[in-house]
Formats: structure tokens, sequence, C-alpha cells
């Protein structure tokens, strides 16, 4: 989920500003331990700490040497998954959060940060993604809590087909609310009008839908909010329409006025094995990456049939995750070609102007060049000046010759258009003003 992702960037764009900024950042982290649970030998042999991931100079801040995969788990405990309840949240009445690691993971996260390519990718990993934990066909999230961050680690690295994981970072939803608040809200489209309530947890979610500031509280309900057709894959997607914004608007000199709320949300509610050195080199690289270069994937796979199982699902397509892997895990540089055949291309339309005609010309556009799988889906609630070629699926050279095709808009690798296509184009206003003229 965002809510490290967010953080990283937001205080790489503080520790870039200048070097006391990175100074004062290295002695606040140094006051307190990063890792707030050691783990056995045997458990932290599962991470890939043999070789250095940095290097630093003489009043210089550390940068990073090598590509390094980092899984980040968003925890989510209350009162009721623990035996021992803190004596402040006994006799309540309902099941309360608790400031604990040791849960079921609520998100999950494979972070990339690849200085050979200046590139940072995102993978989304849904929680009910079925696979197998400790030679156990369950679901993913079950790891954190059956094992910690190393069994966590151990089970995405064979999900993914041995991609090696390098550190972890833990952080609880409790974190989340604090974090958002120190880096002063966030402004974030709501895509529809989200309404929860469940007495059992205090947990109550109540948004309109519309382009909004939100404070920390209401940034928790946006990120938990998972009732809809969707699910958890509903939510990862405005997870990512969450990242997005989060760092187009932390990363500016203002941030730094932030920096001691900030750093105590830090050493309070997150758990890693990143050492002040390396989470000073990822600030460092996330401060100076091209926006263009963030790109947010997730897991290839479809919901379960509800005749088949008796729990809802995510099932892994294996064939498009060793794929996907080989394109942004692998060594180097490597890239995978485009879709040769348009007509193998599955295009869906979200349309964000409101005009028909605007939506025919695409259309028409599109089948007239070979893209004959062409679908209109669900409009946006959120006008766009300028449209975006969605790679849905991470395939981004295809997604560029739709773009250079149609002269318009930007590429986005992410998974926020239509869960079933390969390349989703959001519909803006730059095409509806021309209404295709250009081609």
């Amino acid at each position: 989920m965002p809510r490290l992702l967010g953080l990283g960037i937001a205080l790489a764009g503080v520790a870039g500003v200048s070097g006391v900024a990175g100074a004062l950042l290295a002695v606040s982290l140094s006051a307190a331990p990063l890792q707030q649970q050691q783990m056995s030998t045997e458990d932290a042999g599962v991470f890939n700490q043999a070789a250095a991931i940095t290097s630093s100079g003489n009043l210089r801040l550390p940068r990073l040497t090598r590509p390094v995969n980092i899984l980040v788990l968003g925890i989510k405990v209350l009162t009721s998954d623990v035996s021992n309840v803190p004596p402040e949240l006994q006799g309540l009445g309902y099941h309360a959060l608790v400031n604990s690691f040791d849960g079921l993971s609520d998100s999950m996260l494979l972070l990339r940060f690849n200085p050979q390519t200046q590139e940072l990718v995102v993978l989304s990993l849904p929680r009910d993604t079925r696979t197998y934990v400790r030679g156990r066909l369950t679901k993913l999230n079950e790891a954190n809590r059956d094992g910690g961050p190393a069994l966590a680690a151990e089970s995405a690295s064979d999900l993914l087909g041995g991609v090696a994981i390098d550190r972890y970072v833990r952080i609880n939803v409790q974190g989340v609310e604090k974090l958002i608040d120190a880096l002063g809200g966030v402004t974030v489209n709501v895509p529809q009008d989200m309404r929860y309530q469940d007495d059992s947890q205090h947990l109550y979610i109540n948004l309109k839908a519309g382009e909004q500031a939100l404070n920390g509280n209401q940034a928790l309900q946006f990120l938990r909010f998972r009732y809809d057709a969707y699910g958890d894959i509903g939510r990862i997607q405005r997870q990512q329409m969450f990242m997005r914004a989060l760092t187009e608007q932390t990363l500016n000199p203002a941030t730094i006025t932030r920096l001691p709320k900030i750093l105590s949300v830090i050493q309070s509610n997150v758990d890693t094995n990143l050492s002040v050195e390396e989470l000073l080199a990822l600030m460092g690289y996330g401060a100076q990456i091209n926006r263009a270069n963030v790109q947010m994937l997730m897991l290839p796979g479809t919901f379960s049939n509800p005749q088949d199982f008796s729990l809802s699902y995510w099932l892994p397509n294996y064939g498009e995750i060793d794929r996907m892997v080989d394109q942004y895990f692998g060594f180097g540089t490597q890239r995978v070609a485009a879709t040769g055949n348009p007509s193998r291309v599955r295009v869906a339309i979200q349309d964000s102007t409101n005009n028909p005609v605007a939506v025919q010309a695409l259309t028409k556009a599109l089948r007239d060049s070979g893209y004959s799988n062409v679908s209109v889906d669900r409009s946006l609630n959120e006008p766009l000046p300028i449209s975006r070629i969605v790679a849905q699926r991470g395939d981004g050279a295809t997604a560029e010759i739709v773009h250079r095709y149609l002269g318009i808009g930007e590429v986005r690798v992410e998974s926020t258009g239509a869960l079933g296509s390969d390349i989703t184009i959001q519909l803006g206003e730059d095409w509806a003003q021309g209404l295709g003229k250009s081609l």
C-alpha cells in the first residue's frame, strides 16, 4: 500500500533539500532503533544482505549502488487478534486497533529501487492471493502472522519465481493516520461515495465522491474501503491513485518543516531491517527520480469462482507473473517488446469528458487502426485535462505505441484502469477538443 512508499518519497524530498536536512534525519533516526523486533539468524538469512546496497563519501549522503527489492507490509491488528491486550485498551466494548506488527498483513507491496534504470517499481500483492505459506495453500496475508517478515518475504519470493528480497518494512495502520497528518494531509479524487460502518471495530467510513483534501483519519478511510464489487482489488487501484497524489504533493521544501513529526511516526510505528544509511540512500534516490519513472503494477491474476472455494481468493496467473518479473525485476535494463498484433490488445475506454461524440470518435479511430478489441468501460467522476494511456498489466511498450498513434495524453504504467484490459485510455479534454483531427 502507499503507506511507506509515500513516507519514503516524502522524506526523500526532505533529505534532498539540503545536506543539513539529511544530517538531521540521520541523527534523529539514530536516536531510536529502526528494527522493533529482532529476528533469529535463520530468519535474517532470508533477506539478501550479502552485498552492500549503498556507498558514501565524506560530507555526502549515501547513495544506492545496485537494484534493491524491499517488501512493505501494512499491518492491522485488533484487540481480538492478541492474547495480551494493553491495559488502556481493555474493557472498551469493541475491537480496537493495537500498535503491533504481529497480525495479518492488510496490504503488501514489493518496491524495486533501480539506479541502473532510474526507475521505481511498485508491485501490489493482493492480500487474498492464493499461494503456499510454509507448504500450506492459503492466503498470502497469513505469512506475516505465522512467521513474521521473514516468512512473508519467503512466501512472496516463491510466488514471484524466486525474486530476491533485500529488506522489509512493516507499518501498522495507526501510523498511517499520524503520517498523513504530519505531512499536512493529501488532496485526492475520491472516485465514488464511500460509506461503511462496523460498530464492532468502531470503523466508520463516510467520504463523498470528488476531489478533496483528506486528513489522516479520512485518508485511512479511503485506504481501508473495500466494500464494492471489486473488493480488495478495487482498494489496490485506489491505493495506487493515492500514491500518485501523495508523491506529487509532498516533494517540496515545505515538507522539511514537518520533519520532527514525521520522524516520531517512523520511530514508533515502523519496523524495518533497513539501516539508517540505507534509508537515507533510498530517500535520496526518491528525491531525484522522474515521476514518469514510477511504475505501479498489480500481481496478475483473476477472482476465484465462489462455487470453487469457500473463501474468496485472487488466483495468480503464473505465466503473466513470469513475464512481469522478467521485465521489471530482472537484472540490468531489459525490456519486453510491445504486443505485435493490435487485434490482440484489449483496449478499454474510460471517459471523463461526458462527450459521447469524443468516445465514438476514439473508438472508430482505434478500430480503423487494427485495435478491434475495444470496449467502453465506466465513466470517471474526475474531468481530466490530459488523457491517460494506462498500461494496466505493465505493458508500457504497447501503451507507448497507442500514445504515439493518438498523439495525445501521457503514458502511465499502473493498474488503475479497467481490470480486464491490457490498455485503458482514460479520455480527457485534449482528445475531446480535437475530436481526433490530429490523426
